[in-house]
């Protein structure tokens, strides 16, 4: 049997008792979960892009921005559970001090809650159903940008 990414790296670092997500704030869970969809974008990209890191890199910022992030949660949010939705309205309703300068303030509220939901999955061991939502959130043609020609 597989253990969860999260149980092992508990394991791995020694810490006695896994957190509860309830018990964290919001903005706790959106830290961890931003990680969490930075990871599945960078593999997506390496994976189907194949192309030189100073390619990737740009591709990557148009997902992992308030936008792309906003878009994603978009893609998946009829195929939330309650549960789900509550850990996403946590996250959008909790307010950080700032917002990007080049983000819109109702798409970062957006992409904190698909992060607090990603931090809640991923504290719960739901590796499988971070994959699914996952899946469906980034499933859409990539296609790098043209490098202009010299």
């Amino acid at each position: 049997m597989r253990m969860s990414m999260h149980s092992d790296l508990i394991r791995h670092l020694n810490i006695e008792r896994p957190a509860d997500p309830l018990s964290l704030p919001a903005l706790t869970l959106a830290y961890l979960g931003d990680t969490v969809y930075d990871l599945y974008v960078r593999t997506l990209l390496a994976e189907t892009l194949r192309l030189p890191m100073r390619a990737l890199h740009p591709e990557a910022a148009k997902l992992v921005c308030a936008a792309g992030q906003a878009a994603a949660y978009r893609r998946i949010a009829d195929k939330l559970t309650e549960s789900e939705q509550a850990a996403f309205r946590r996250g959008r309703n909790a307010h950080s001090a700032t917002v990007p300068k080049h983000a819109d303030v109702r798409d970062y509220r957006v992409a904190t809650g698909l992060e607090a939901l990603l931090g809640h999955l991923y504290l719960l061991g739901e590796d499988e159903r971070i994959g699914e939502l996952m899946r469906l959130a980034l499933a859409y043609p990539i296609e790098p940008e043209k490098e202009p020609e010299s």
